[in-house]
């Protein structure tokens, strides 16, 4: 029977007992209603799964044995970096979600002309620690031992301008240069770069290309947010990386 995963954001070895971070704690006791004596596998992003087995659950927290590790290896050997544009609500989840799952290495939200969300200070921090919980949950479904980067919020001019050094760098286009069967891919590296919901504007087409981005075309069709870097990281995934 597969055990349950579940992320702890705090050191883990061999031979401790650790007492669960209230998020971890709540999922495990009440969410999943497990007992003391039950297993579960702890993860904290450092590429293994920490075997465990609970041993105390009370109204002040729950406590694990860690009794066992194990290294994973199911990273791909493509390095995909993706840069999105910020996309409201539930469609940023899904894509931060999905994309975890496809195994991206690094995510970096932007904020281009047509983004149609709004972040001051305090909303972009309670932003960034919600998405990373996102990740989190994705990595604990997927069987993922490492959690993709998750980078603060810039603008599309700084990430072009500063991510993928010596990477391939695309956007989606449907009358792009290149196409899937003819894009080579260096160093092992990709950048993808998806509009939010109402595109790239014209200078932001403009600050890509002066970035070094190429139009990669998957089709005829135009993709909505949600898809279109999903939809590039499953084609990119199956041609050069999770075969």
């Amino acid at each position: 029977m597969r055990l349950t995963r579940c992320h702890v954001d705090a050191p883990l070895s061999v031979g401790t007992s650790l007492a669960l971070p209230e998020t971890a704690a709540n999922h495990l006791a009440r969410v999943l209603r497990l007992r003391e004596g039950d297993g579960c596998v702890l993860f904290n992003g450092d590429g293994r799964d920490f075997d465990a087995r609970i041993t105390a659950i009370s109204k002040r927290g729950v406590v694990a044995d860690i009794v066992g590790a194990r290294a994973i290896d199911n990273e791909s050997p493509l390095r995909v970096i993706l840069l999105q544009g910020i996309a409201r609500g539930e469609k940023m989840d899904l894509i931060l979600q999905k994309a975890t799952e496809l195994g991206v290495a690094a995510i970096i939200p932007v904020m281009a002309e047509r983004t149609e969300v709004k972040l001051d200070a305090e909303r972009t921090e309670k932003r960034v620690a919600h998405w990373r919980s996102v990740i989190a949950s994705a990595c604990e479904q997927s069987g993922r031992a490492r959690l993709p980067s998750l980078s603060a919020p810039a603008s599309l001019a700084d990430a072009a301008r500063d991510v993928g050094t010596g990477a391939t760098k695309l956007t989606l286009d449907p009358t792009g240069d290149v196409a899937l069967a003819t894009v080579e891919i260096a160093s092992g590296a990709v950048v993808v770069a998806i509009g939010p919901e109402g595109g790239w504007s014209p200078r932001d087409r403009d600050t890509l290309s002066a970035a070094g981005f190429t139009g990669l075309r998957l089709g005829p069709r135009i993709l909505r947010t949600e898809t279109a870097g999903l939809a590039a990281i499953a084609a990119l995934q199956s041609r050069f990386g999770d075969l």
